[in-house]
């Protein structure tokens, strides 16, 4: 079990952007479903945005369809989350995920579609 290592998360004003990244070394495999997870205080677990590695099909939660953009770099099993146009209610804790079983089904934003967490980092906007 290899646990993924996000990075990039911080604060900031409505309407800003930061960038996420998550390492995610799992040699000699390759992680086929990798994605990001958000979690508030009082709230369950929730996707944001997933991607299968083998062929870029992406999902997106409808709250961040059109502001956030999930991306990968397969050479360094590397996976980011671009933030747009972030709002409050997007403030949370992020966390990365990979599963590489690929027979398990589509990368869908379930949580427990995903095997490998990372800590989470946390994003908090203000108003």
């Amino acid at each position: 079990q290899v646990q993924p290592v996000e990075s990039g998360g911080g604060s900031m004003q409505a309407g800003g952007s930061l960038r996420l990244s998550c390492a995610a070394s799992t040699y000699p495999y390759s992680s086929y479903c990798m994605g990001w997870f958000r979690q508030a205080p009082g709230k369950l677990r929730e996707g944001v945005a997933t991607i299968t590695t083998t062929d870029g099909t992406t999902y997106y939660a409808d709250s961040v369809k059109g502001r956030f953009t999930i991306s990968q770099d397969n050479a360094k099993n590397t996976l980011y989350l671009q933030m747009d146009s972030l709002r409050p209610e997007d403030t949370a804790m992020y966390y990365c995920a990979t599963d590489r079983w690929a027979p398990l089904g589509p990368c869908r934003l379930s949580p427990g579609r995903f095997s490998d967490w990372g800590q989470g980092t946390q994003v908090t906007v203000s108003s």
